[in-house]
C-alpha cells in the first residue's frame, strides 16, 4: 500500500472500547452509532436525564459519558435524533400523539377518550380523558397529573386542566356512589399494602369539595377501562373535539412563548444534552 492510499481520509467511525462502568450500568444504548447517511459520521451520546437514573447504578456514570464525548468522532446529542421521526416546524397536538408518544400510552389515551364519548359524556370530560396521561406519554410518570395539567393549561379550559391535575390524587380513593373502586391494577403495580402519601390524601379531600370534582372523577372512571390491546383507535376520531377544545398556537406547540413551551420542546428534542 503506497503512502497516498494509506493516508486517504475515511468516513469510518473508529470504534471505542466503552469503559466497564458504562457496560455494567447498561448504558451502551445511550451512545448512538451514526446512520449510514449521517453527514458528519459522528457518534451521538445521549445523557440520561437525572430523574430517570437517580437511585440506580447509572447515576454514577455521568463522568464516563462526559469522557466519551472527548473523542473527536463523538458528540452529545443536540437537535433531531435520527432515531425519532422529525417533527414539523409548527407541531400540533396530533403530531405529538403520532410522532412522539409510544403505542401503549397513545392507545390508552385514545381508548379512554372513546369510552368517555360512548358513555355520552361532555366534551370537557372527553378532552380531559384524551390528555390525562399526556405527561406519562411524553415527559415524566412521577406526578404526571400535575405535569400534564401544566402542559395543557394555556390551551384548554380551566376545568379540563383541573380535572387532569386532580385525577392524580382521586385515582387512589374509591367513590362507590359513582361506581369507582380502587383499581386492581394498582394492587398489582404497588402492592396491597401501598398507602398514598399525605399530600395526595389532602389533594383528594380538597378535590371532593370542588365544583369540578365529578369532571375529574369521570376521568378516573373512564381511565381504568381503557387498556384493551385489541382495540385500535385513531386520533382522527377526536379531531373535531380537539378542534373545538384545544387552542392550537399558530407558531406551533413549543414555539409560542407560553410558560410551558419548554415542556413541548423537551418532547420535540427529548435527547438534547442541554
Amino acid at each position: 500500500m503506497d503512502e497516498s492510499t494509506e493516508m486517504r481520509p475515511t468516513a469510518q467511525v473508529l470504534p471505542h472500547e466503552l469503559p466497564a462502568s458504562l457496560r455494567e450500568a447498561g448504558l451502551t444504548n445511550w451512545i448512538r452509532e451514526p446512520l449510514d447517511d449521517a453527514v458528519d459520521r459522528r457518534r451521538r451520546i445521549i445523557m440520561p436525564p437525572a430523574a430517570a437514573v437517580m437511585g440506580t447504578p447509572a447515576s454514577a456514570c455521568q463522568g464516563a459519558l462526559l469522557a466519551e464525548a472527548r473523542h473527536p468522532d463523538t458528540a452529545f446529542m443536540m437537535g433531531d435524533n435520527p432515531a425519532l421521526p422529525k417533527m414539523p416546524e409548527r407541531p400540533a397536538l396530533k403530531d405529538f400523539f403520532l410522532l412522539r408518544f409510544g403505542p401503549i400510552p397513545r392507545t390508552h389515551l385514545l381508548q379512554s377518550a372513546r369510552v368517555a364519548r360512548e358513555n355520552g359524556l361532555g366534551e370537557e370530560v372527553i378532552m380531559a380523558c384524551l390528555l390525562h396521561d399526556i405527561a406519562i406519554a411524553g415527559l415524566l410518570s412521577a406526578n404526571h397529573g400535575y405535569w400534564g395539567a401544566q402542559m395543557v393549561a394555556p390551551y384548554v379550559d380551566a376545568e379540563v386542566a383541573w380535572a387532569i391535575e386532580k385525577h392524580e390524587a382521586l385515582r387512589y380513593f374509591p367513590d362507590e356512589s359513582v361506581g369507582y373502586s380502587y383499581p386492581q391494577a394498582y394492587v398489582d403495580y404497588f402492592g396491597a399494602d401501598y398507602t398514598p402519601p399525605d399530600y395526595i390524601r389532602r389533594e383528594h379531600e380538597a378535590a371532593r369539595k370542588h365544583r369540578w370534582y365529578m369532571t375529574s372523577r369521570l376521568v378516573t372512571i373512564n381511565d381504568i377501562y381503557s387498556f384493551d390491546p385489541r382495540v385500535a383507535v385513531d386520533f382522527e376520531e377526536f379531531e373535531d373535539v380537539v378542534g373545538r377544545n384545544f387552542r392550537q398556537p399558530e407558531e406551533g406547540l413549543g414555539f409560542d412563548g407560553s410558560p410551558v413551551a419548554h415542556m413541548w420542546r423537551t418532547m420535540i428534542w427529548p435527547n438534547n444534552f442541554l
